[in-house]
């Protein structure tokens, strides 16, 4: 998710995006310790994602 498109979203947009989001990364590090994923640069992205919706959602409230 790009910065632009977290900006335009609500408080309430913000923490539903997030806990997806928290729940597919833990999701994805578990399928990668059992066996290597096929693209791990997904779990970097998704940590990227994760930290993007946390600032933004501290700058909003």
């Amino acid at each position: 998710m790009k910065k632009a498109d977290i900006k335009n979203l609500s408080v309430e947009d913000i923490k539903v995006q997030l806990e997806g989001a928290k729940a597919n990364y833990a999701k994805l590090k578990l399928a990668h310790k059992i066996s290597p994923v096929e693209n791990p640069i997904q779990i970097r992205d998704l940590r990227k994602t994760i930290a993007r919706l946390n600032t933004e959602l501290t700058n909003k409230q």
